[in-house]
């Protein structure tokens, strides 16, 4: 059907597990399970630990039988659950310290597993051992640099980090420095090298990416200026290249806004972003190039700071993470306009984001 999403990670199960996680430093129960019915998007609670400090974001092994957690602490670690029981994860060892502070977003490319660190201004690479268990960072590369929003851009901010989708690269974007980093990726031991550094307009605090998917563009969601930068993607170089840049409300809307997440159709069709401070979800229309958004509506994310936006299975629904009022709401994707519509919420207390499995 036309509007079909997209969904980061591999699915197993067609998707019947919601795994959300939350800042239990705020009140939250730490990875919370949860059933998804594919008809209707609506998520019923089963299960949760908070056998992690601040599980913030989250990830999936290649196979999908082993959930990541960064730990969002001052002394960054990442945990592995195992989901030989997926209504039932299983604490896999001591987390391991990722050398890094403050950890936003993680993710798998090759043999490693990628922590984004924020609060130290770097990237960690863990090797991945046998049963899925991380290891000591095998790498960690730190970034340089600032910009001018001078609370929030001090230093560098890695606030997202990702393969692109040929396997080759790997993408950090940063919040601190206006800018999205790009690694090789060896093709024998997976480590990272450095390769270029993408710029993008002063104080726009870029957080986090989606690729297009034919792979060859790319969407940069900004926070600090609530924009879209629209970029072309070569994985043959390794190159991303801004070609424009879209605000995320229409001209003379007012109001603070900060977006936080992008999600783009599997048919390349619409691009949808998450924004707290107005707290809506905004839906733009791609053209057949990708290089062209259209501004389509924005909807209430049914809650307050939605701090993430996911597609879920079926290609019928998306999912926010609403951080502050503590609860993740779904909503039915009209095929025709791709504008949202809110179905219904489940309680979360301070949730950070939700994956499927």
């Amino acid at each position: 059907m036309n509007g079909t999403l997209s969904n980061r990670g591999r699915q197993r199960g067609q998707g019947r597990y919601a795994y959300i996680g939350s800042f239990t430093e705020a009140g939250g129960k730490g990875l919370t399970v949860a059933a998804a019915d594919p008809g209707t998007g609506a998520l019923t609670p089963l299960h949760s630990t908070d056998a992690v400090v601040n599980p913030a974001f989250l990830a999936l092994s290649p196979g999908a039988d082993v959930l990541y957690a960064v730990s969002e602490t001052d002394e960054g670690t990442v945990a592995a659950f195992s989901l030989a029981d997926p209504a039932r994860p299983e604490l896999l060892g001591a987390p391991v310290p990722v050398r890094g502070d403050g950890p936003t977003h993680l993710a798998f490319a090759g043999p490693h597993l990628f922590t984004a660190n924020y609060g130290s201004g770097s990237v960690s690479a863990l090797p991945v051992r046998r049963g899925g268990v991380p290891g000591a960072p095998a790498a960690v590369l730190a970034h340089r640099g600032g910009g001018p929003v001078a609370d929030r851009q001090a230093g560098p901010h890695p606030h997202a980090v990702l393969p692109d989708p040929s396997g080759r690269w790997l993408l950090a974007v940063d919040l601190g420095t206006d800018s999205v980093r790009t690694y090789a990726l060896d093709p024998v031991s997976g480590l990272p090298r450095p390769h270029g550094e993408t710029k993008l307009r002063p104080g726009t605090g870029p957080r986090h990416l989606a690729f297009h998917p034919r792979g060859d563009r790319a969407y940069v969601l900004n926070e600090l200026d609530p924009t879209v930068t629209i970029c072309r993607w070569s994985a043959a170089e390794g190159a991303l290249e801004p070609v424009g840049e879209q605000p995320m409300a229409p001209p003379g809307t007012r109001g603070p806004r900060y977006p936080s997440e992008p999600v783009v159709s599997a048919d390349g069709r619409f691009l949808w972003a998450a924004s707290r401070g107005d707290d809506s979800i905004v839906t733009f229309a791609l053209d057949a190039s990708g290089e062209e958004l259209a501004f389509r509506g924005a909807v209430g994310c049914g809650g307050t700071w939605p701090r993430d936006l996911t597609a879920g299975p079926g290609g019928r629904h998306l999912y926010a993470a609403n951080e502050r009022s503590g609860d993740v709401t779904w909503f039915t994707v009209d095929p025709g306009t791709g504008l949202p519509r809110l179905g219904g919420s489940l309680s979360a207390p301070a949730a950070s984001c939700v994956l499927f499995a």
